[in-house]
């Protein structure tokens, strides 16, 4: 691949040296490297490998791997494990603590995933419970495919060689490339949105959460696009969820002073709505358990759609109001229940948004349920009415564009 880095290939995700491109060069000032010998520590992983291919085993078994996260691991098995390089001639990174290598520090790769016990060590003193305790412990890890092998062989090597009863990855979710408007991302190159310029939009993070988790490329690689992200926006997030939520609450605070009223859930309209929204709870929970996110994002907004399908349907309006209450009573008790449990399932995409749709029905923060229950009981009043989200002018596609570049460029 043209224009490599020192450390790994971009196109096909091969770890490299600096000393394996062809014609390496420095990218600040064009100079060619100079090699020179120095002394550094090795991970053994050869000697581990029967047991690494044991917890490997036993994970992928029991576990939910993505297909890739398998393949990549049983690439790196198939080949044979080798010796492995710990540390790095820099200034920055952890510094070694071994007498002779107080210059050098640990290679990032090694170091940060033992990052994650310590940084739980920092928040806990029962640190333990949770990393030394695989009985009773999954580990669920999620990362894009260039990353699984430190994942899957190195973390795991490092904890097996201590000897030491640590608690070994379950669960490795592990994502394709996203790209960016028919190329690559390149913070170097300055081409493509990053968390620095998603902030600069001035869009709410809910909706960078739900884009991404939407075109999460879980089976293949996917592609960010200024122009679907802005129809996410305004087609799905603002007439789908946003339109359902906005249009009952404020139908009951016009209707009803925000007061639920007494009603009969037994109408045909109602028995249906229920039995459609509790086969796809049945799907979103079982596709939640196998890790695939994307999918599950999907199902909520279905259910969000059943909800609209449910109010058009009805009929909700001010007619109805006036000239069937009795319909119109069970149709605004209806949706509301089924806000809430909306609140619950859209709650691990967009926790901002939940928050903001239990504020509106003045209820706490819920658990995900088994089935639709009605929970917002007669009498209770409601918070108040919020928007959840706003329209993108479509024509900010051309200007975002052409301040953060495009991939083919």
């Amino acid at each position: 691949m043209y224009d490599a880095r020192g450390d790994q290939c971009d196109s096909c995700g091969k770890l490299l040296n600096a000393t394996d491109l062809i014609k390496p060069r420095c990218k600040l000032d064009g100079n060619s490297p100079i090699t020179r010998d120095s002394n550094h520590l090795f991970l053994d992983l050869a000697k581990l490998q029967p047991e690494i291919e044991k917890a490997f085993k036993k994970s992928t078994e029991e576990g939910k791997w993505s297909a890739n996260g398998i393949h990549i691991t049983q690439s790196w098995l198939k080949e044979g494990l080798r010796q492995r390089c710990i540390t790095r001639d820099l200034k920055w990174g952890t510094p070694v603590p071994l007498k002779g290598y107080e210059d050098k520090v640990f290679y990032v790769w090694f170091d940060a995933p033992i990052g994650y016990p310590s940084i739980t060590a920092n928040y806990t003193d029962e640190w333990e419970k949770w990393w030394k305790n695989p009985e009773n412990v999954k580990l669920y890890q999620f990362m894009g495919k260039d990353n699984v092998p430190f994942h899957s062989v190195i973390f795991p090597a490092s904890e097996i060689g201590t000897g030491e009863n640590w608690t070994i990855v379950n669960h490795i979710s592990t994502c394709e490339y996203l790209n960016y408007e028919g190329g690559k991302f390149s913070k170097s190159r300055n081409v493509g949105v990053f968390g620095n310029n998603a902030e600069a939009t001035g869009i709410p993070p809910s909706v960078w959460r739900y884009y991404l988790m939407s075109v999460r490329p879980e089976t293949s690689d996917s592609m960010f696009t200024w122009n679907e992200f802005i129809t996410k926006n305004n087609s799905e997030l603002l007439n789908n969820l946003g339109n359902f939520v906005n249009r009952a609450i404020r139908f009951i605070f016009a209707k009803y002073d925000g007061v639920i009223p007494k009603a009969d859930f037994s109408g045909k309209l109602e028995a249906d709505l229920i039995k459609d929204v509790n086969v796809l709870l049945k799907q979103y929970v079982e596709t939640m358990e196998a890790v695939k996110l994307r999918s599950g994002l999907g199902i909520a907004m279905a259910i969000s759609a059943r909800g609209n399908l449910y109010l058009q349907e009805a009929n909700l309006s001010n007619v109805l109001f006036d000239e069937t209450r009795p319909k119109c009573d069970a149709v605004v008790a209806t949706a509301v229940n089924l806000i809430y449990l909306l609140s619950a399932i859209i709650s691990p995409y967009m926790p901002a948004i939940a928050e903001s749709m239990c504020r509106q029905l003045n209820a706490p923060l819920r658990n995900i349920p088994d089935e639709l229950s009605i929970d917002i009981l007669p009498g209770h009043v409601l918070g108040g009415a919020e928007y959840l989200f706003t329209k993108i002018d479509e024509k900010m596609e051309e200007v975002w564009k052409g301040k953060y570049g495009t991939g083919s460029g």
